[in-house]
């Protein structure tokens, strides 16, 4: 079983950063791909991006190309989403899932809790 935190969430004006972390627990994430999703309040869970078991390849949304970077410490077993360029259409809770294979992109045995982050304009 594995237990998927997130952390790093919080209020930020428009235009900032934010570093979201994903720490897992019960056991090693380095096999598994692993991703990013968001919901909004009144709105569906959307993806946002995926990166490999290896961090090789990585998948984002057209949102947020070129603002948003994925990144994974296996070391660490710990997974991060960094936000550039932040827009007050960011804001939703973030969610970090554990895939079932090696890619991140689905489907998804494990889910964290979420953590908000909201962008003021």
């Amino acid at each position: 079983q594995v237990q998927l935190v997130e952390s790093g969430g919080g209020l930020v004006q428009a235009g900032g950063s934010l570093r979201l972390s994903c720490a897992a627990s019960g056991r090693l994430i380095s096999t598994v791909g692993m991703a990013w999703f968001r919901q909004a309040p009144g709105k569906e869970r959307d993806f946002v991006a995926a990166i490999s078991w290896r961090g090789g390849r990585t998948n984002y949304a057209d949102s947020v190309k070129g603002r948003f970077t994925i990144s994974r410490d296996n070391v660490k077993n710990t997974m991060y989403l960094q936000m550039n360029s932040l827009k007050p259409e960011d804001t939703a809770v973030y969610y970090c899932a554990g895939d079932r294979t090696v890619w991140g992109l689905g489907p998804y045995d494990y889910w964290g809790q979420g953590t908000q982050v909201t962008v003021s304009s």
